[in-house]
């Protein structure tokens, strides 16, 4: 653990959950780098047995920058976000831990604003937000901004966590705070992110926010679908009567 108000005294490990990332996970392994000079990270892959090819690329990106900075943690097959945070974070030895998307819709070069709004503040939780001054939604179309924008205004109203972006999946936790907030989580898929500050808003962690711009995936389509959306607002029933 490092001194107060330095970041270069801490750690932060970077969990990245990947499936069919091969084209995405080397430009955005690049651009960590790029943008946090100076600090000390490692980056964790889970990857869901992509059958494109992902492990292999993530391989090459060891013999690169080394294991020790880059750890390649697969699973044997597709079993969701949450349960791949929890694989993640057994292998992580940071201070701090963020979570980011390999799709570039999350682009590194937020990482400093993160840290330094922690260093900053003492937050226990630093999130990403689309919705206040300076951030916003690049690449969609009408309807998915609405649908997301009513998927959080709905979110806002039913469950008061103070959070302007609730099912945003670009944050930093302290690594304690992680490690209690995700051991009562019950949510899959999209769901999981809005659960996770909802029941840390509920602990009293202090959270805060900066502003980042969503850039709809580069490569790939998105995992966005009818399915999730009904799953979301079962979801956010449930944590309505639940928390």
């Amino acid at each position: 653990m490092g001194k107060e108000g330095d970041p270069s005294s801490y750690k932060y490990s970077i969990l990245i959950p990947t499936y069919n990332e091969r084209l995405n996970i080397a430009l955005v392994t690049y651009l960590i780098f790029k943008h946090l000079s100076g600090i000390n990270f490692e980056i964790i892959v889970i990857d869901d047995a992509s059958p494109d090819g992902t492990q292999e690329v993530v391989q090459q990106l060891q013999k690169v920058y080394g294991e020790d900075r880059i750890l390649l943690r697969p699973r044997q097959g597709k079993l969701g976000l949450g349960t791949a945070y929890v694989h993640g974070l057994k292998y992580a030895s940071g201070d701090f831990v963020v979570i980011m998307d390999a799709d570039l819709s999350h682009h590194p070069k937020y990482l400093p604003s993160f840290i330094k709004k922690q260093i900053e503040t003492g937050a226990d939780i630093v999130t990403g937000t689309r919705y206040v001054k300076g951030g916003g939604v690049h690449g969609w179309n009408l309807m998915r901004k609405l649908t997301s924008r009513g998927a959080n205004v709905l979110a806002q109203t039913l469950l008061w966590p103070g959070v302007s972006d609730l099912t945003g999946s670009f944050r930093l936790y302290r690594k304690p705070v992680l490690d209690e907030v995700i051991k009562t989580c019950v949510s899959k898929g999209y769901v999981f992110q809005m659960e996770m500050i909802v029941r840390a808003s509920r602990k009293n962690y202090n959270i805060e926010e900066v502003p980042i711009t969503f850039v709809d995936r580069v490569f790939g389509s998105s995992k966005l679908g009818g399915s999730e959306i009904v799953q979301y607002l079962k979801g956010l029933v449930y944590l309505f009567l639940t928390t």
